[in-house]
């Protein structure tokens, strides 16, 4: 049940995270700069700390107690995903929701799965047990699922007119959009790792009396003050050279309701970690396989959305069965990783000794 529960919470992080962007639309007026700052202020400082102080009892007191060099990592490896979440807002941009989150998120999947078994040694030891040879293979078809969504992407760049394809995304750009994306979807995973950095205070957290699904939302506040730092200095930047710093105050937007769907939209981004963070404490021994699961659910609901908002407007079948296809891969390997994980649980290797006494017996 524990894995089960497990893979709820991060589809919940997944729906989030796949959600997000939407009150973006609906912003008019302001540069990019300013509702992106906006929106990072609540996802990367506000949403953190609230959900924090109401979630780990003592929250001060545990990150007092941390050792400075795991404050340090968490934050510096904050930084370093920041510049992925950056560039990730501009591949959504140039890219749309479904094919920007595919190519961004497969990367990340990839980094963020595979580069913390390898960095502790543990990939030999991952490989000689079933249900790590399980959540390899999610991967593989995950990363499959990804290569196929991309695939519908260029099908549909060759197939549309430039008109038809900036009616659903006004600024597309499939040679800028993917190069972006390449960037964030490398750096993106650096979360991923911070999350890991910071596993010494999700332990103080718990030693503290927080319930075991919360712990990590007391490292969010350090590895998001990271992403804040990043986001915070490159958009003051773009305000003042282009001097967009007019947007906040300028009456003839409706600065009101382009701050609420801003709050909205960082609320929801926030609300990703959060089930991420809980998702991730259900996971035991193979919690790094979370991050396979997270991304998967993320671009099976992006992916959702793009259809809904009919970014692949005009495309011929052939495209439409080709982008059906990666999605539906992406889902299977939600699937098999779930079921790795449910074999390296304590509970189903119990249940197997259990049955192997019965049969000596």
């Amino acid at each position: 049940m524990a894995v089960i529960w497990g893979v709820i919470l991060h589809a919940l992080g997944g729906f989030a995270s796949g959600s997000f962007y939407l009150p973006y639309k609906k912003i008019n007026g302001w540069a990019w700069e300013s509702y992106w700052l906006v929106g990072g202020i609540v996802s990367w400082l506000l949403a953190p700390w609230i959900l924090g102080y109401l979630t780990v009892p003592h929250l001060f007191e545990v990150l007092h107690q941390a050792d400075n060099s795991t404050i340090f990592w968490a934050y510096f490896w904050g930084i370093l995903w920041g510049t992925g979440g950056l560039t990730f807002g501009l591949a959504m941009r140039y890219l749309g929701l479904s094919l920007g989150m595919a190519v961004t998120l497969g990367l990340c999947a990839v980094f963020g799965t595979l580069v913390p078994p390898i960095y502790e040694g543990k990939m030999g030891e991952l490989a000689a047990t079933a249900s790590g040879r399980y959540i390899l293979l999610g991967l593989g078809v995950c990363v499959l699922g990804i290569l196929i969504c991309g695939r519908a992407g260029l099908l549909k760049e060759k197939t549309l007119t430039t008109e038809q394809k900036q009616e659903s995304i006004a600024e597309f750009d499939l040679k800028k959009g993917l190069m972006v994306a390449v960037f964030s979807g490398i750096m993106s995973a650096c979360f991923s790792f911070g999350l890991t950095a910071g596993q010494p205070i999700a332990k103080l957290a718990e030693a503290n009396g927080t319930n075991p699904l919360f712990v990590n939302n007391a490292i969010l506040v350090i590895i998001l003050a990271g992403g804040l730092t990043t986001n915070a200095i490159w958009c003051i930047y773009l305000n003042l050279k282009n001097k967009t710093y007019t947007d906040y105050l300028n009456p003839s937007y409706p600065a009101l309701r382009n701050i609420l769907f801003c709050a909205l939209a960082g609320t929801t981004w926030y609300f990703q970690f959060f089930f991420y963070g809980m998702g991730d404490s259900q996971m035991g021994a193979y919690r790094f396989s979370g991050w396979t699961l997270h991304m998967a659910f993320i671009i099976a609901f992006s992916s959702m959305w793009g259809l809904i908002l009919h970014e692949w407007r005009g495309a011929n079948r052939s495209t439409m069965r080709t982008v059906t296809l990666g999605i539906i891969a992406v889902v299977l390997s939600t699937v098999v990783v779930g079921y790795g994980n449910y074999l390296g649980s304590p509970e189903h290797s119990g249940a197997a000794a259990q049955d192997t006494a019965a049969v000596i017996e």
